[in-house]
């Protein structure tokens, strides 16, 4: 498996790839999360990729298998300035990975894809609904931390905010 950005060309299997995850996710107890405004909408998608901040995941045979948002820098993502319930750990610049969904052809395209962006960083900070086990279980598999909640403008549901850093790892590992 590899990672490249995402073309214009990849829009419509991006499209089914997020349908496949969210009925994923209904049937596996996280109905609310983007099911009922079929998130993410595909305006935003086409935007994701004429910013260069989309990616996908394709396999051996060049065949996109996995679809995710990701930028990095100081303080990229608003929603993240105020958590409550925790605190981040590190404030220094950070990725973010967002709208990570996989066709499910394989096992670990998620965890690929994550690691992928914490390797381009060193400081990741992922937030995943409450009734997302699936995501909760990979991030912490992954060796990220619940650092807290914070609230997201798409609805009215808290997050549950993550986090992974090398400087923690480092400090951890002395």
């Amino acid at each position: 498996m590899r990672i490249r950005k995402s073309e214009a060309r990849d829009f419509e299997i991006m499209t089914r790839i997020y349908a496949h995850a969210r009925q994923f996710m209904a049937e596996n107890g996280n109905p609310n999360q983007w099911g009922p405004t079929k998130w993410p909408p595909e305006d935003l998608l086409l935007q994701d990729i004429r910013e260069g901040s989309s990616y996908v995941c394709v396999d051996e045979t060049d065949r996109v298998i996995g679809t995710f948002y990701f930028v990095q820098g100081r303080d990229v993502e608003p929603t993240y300035r105020e958590i409550t319930g925790g605190a981040w750990r590190d404030d220094s610049p950070y990725g973010v990975v967002h709208r990570i969904a996989t066709d499910h052809s394989r096992h670990g395209i998620g965890a690929f894809c994550i690691r992928w962006a914490f390797e381009q960083c060193g400081h990741l900070r992922m937030d995943t609904h409450g009734d997302n086990i699936v995501m909760q279980h990979l991030l912490e598999k992954l060796g990220f931390v619940h650092c807290g909640t914070i609230f997201v403008h798409e609805d009215h549901d808290p997050r549950l905010a993550y986090e992974k850093s090398r400087g923690q790892e480092t400090a951890a590992g002395r």
